[in-house]
């Protein structure tokens, strides 16, 4: 015991072996929803459900060991919800398959990698002005959101609206709705777990809707075949097939999404856990960036999309985690929860709608926080948290906004407010726009 608490420096940060367990099982139940939400997005792109399950458990559970044993923080780490949308709804379909996106995903986390180790990783950051950061967030919330809605058969196509209000009568939409109201009811009493215990409470609904009605029209895979767990994503990332200069402005922009929002969820738990030193900055802080950029890579090797650190990881921060020994304790979590793999397929895709809904409710808090009283940098981020949804693509959103930002600043003759890697940026985004086919 006195060698963990040397390692992971219990006793100097107030923390005990007991508390650091005690985080990780309020963090691991409150980001578990991930199993089965990243299994359904990218299920989408082609991925094998089952073994997307497993192979983000594993991924989770490797990258959080790491963090926890190297940086010595109490961040948990898993595949990144919208992130994950990139992948499945803009990447794949970019490239043409879900191995090529894969392949992206890692080499965006080498290149990172490198960044994080020239020290330039910060000095990007620090190019994009921060609303435009905080609308990246916000509208990637709103997109998360509606694909819920759209797998609970809430919204639907339309020939003539392009989208319009699907009907609560049918068996999909009256089980997602009720479970959404049972789950947000769960998130408004910030009871732990709540998004996997909606989860799961929505699929026994949908279970009782099929038993009363005779058959299994909502649970497709049923009785569920009793198998060890299949890595069959795994090993499948085509990176030579990802190697084309008519992809970069795509890796551009995941390492928009993967930079700050790693950047500002550490920031949030080390000010959350007292873990800032005098000048405000976190301890260590170039240890937890590289293993984050491994992460990214770790999840596009075994086929479970760009691992990022998770902001749920407040949950075990608040229950007193203070070290990275939380962070091994959530890895062991997720390396235990593979064995529910096979379990995976009978979750029917109205069951994780609600977790999608609410996930993208908490990712759109961030947009409280733009500045819209400066209409040359709101106009914008209103751009991004606009056409993230409606072109149902976070990269083309993204791009749109910062070629939005670069224009506005020079034609209101204010060319100096552009710092010149956001002039690089959207250049090379107006080039996709133009000659890429994007």
């Amino acid at each position: 015991m006195n060698t963990v608490d040397r390692y992971f420096n219990l006793t100097a940060r107030g923390s005990t072996v007991g508390r650091e367990l005690r985080g990780a099982v309020a963090t691991f139940l409150t980001m578990a929803y991930i199993l089965f939400a990243n299994a359904d997005i990218l299920g989408d792109a082609g991925v094998p459900k089952n073994s997307a399950v497993a192979c983000t458990a594993l991924a989770a559970g490797v990258c959080c060991i790491l963090m926890g044993a190297i940086a010595n923080f109490p961040i948990a780490l898993a595949s990144g919800m919208g992130l994950n949308a990139i992948v499945a709804y803009g990447l794949t379909k970019a490239t043409g398959s879900w191995q090529t996106a894969m392949g992206l995903i890692v080499i965006e986390g080498l290149v990172i990698l490198g960044l994080v180790l020239l020290g330039l990783r910060e000095a990007i950051m620090h190019a994009i002005p921060r609303d435009l950061r905080l609308a990246i967030g916000a509208g990637i919330g709103l997109f998360i959101a509606f694909i819920g809605l759209s797998k609970a058969g809430i919204v639907v196509h339309d020939p003539h609206t392009l989208v319009t209000h699907g009907s609560l009568r049918t068996p999909a939409a009256a089980v997602a709705g009720v479970g959404f109201l049972v789950t947000a009811a769960l998130v408004a009493r910030k009871v732990p777990g709540a998004l996997v215990i909606g989860i799961l409470l929505t699929t026994a609904l949908a279970f009782t809707w099929d038993y009363f009605h005779g058959g299994f029209g909502l649970i497709e895979k049923w009785p569920p075949k009793i198998a060890a767990p299949s890595f069959a994503a795994a090993f499948h990332a085509d990176i030579r097939g990802a190697m084309k200069w008519s992809f970069v402005p795509l890796i551009l922009a995941v390492m928009m999404v993967d930079f700050f929002d790693t950047l500002g969820t550490a920031t949030a738990i080390a000010e959350e856990a007292k873990l800032i030193d005098d000048q405000g900055r976190i301890p260590g802080i170039r240890r937890i960036l590289i293993v984050d950029s491994l992460s990214a890579s770790i999840g596009g090797v075994l086929g479970a999309s760009s691992v990022t650190s998770y902001i749920e990881s407040a949950a075990g921060v608040a229950e007193g985690a203070r070290t990275g020994l939380h962070s091994v304790f959530v890895g062991l979590f997720f390396l235990l929860a593979i064995v529910a793999a096979p379990l995976a397929g009978i979750v029917p895709a109205a069951a994780t709608a609600p977790a999608l809904i609410l996930v993208g409710f908490l990712m759109i808090s961030q947009m409280a926080r733009i500045d819209f009283n400066d209409l040359a940098i709101s106009i914008p981020a209103f751009v991004i948290l606009l056409t993230i949804p409606l072109t149902y693509s976070i990269a083309h959103g993204i791009g749109y906004g910062f070629v939005a930002f670069v224009a506005i600043k020079l034609l209101t003759l204010r060319p100096r407010d552009v710092h010149p890697l956001m002039y690089v940026t959207a250049a090379a985004f107006l080039g996709y726009f133009l000659f890429g086919g994007g």
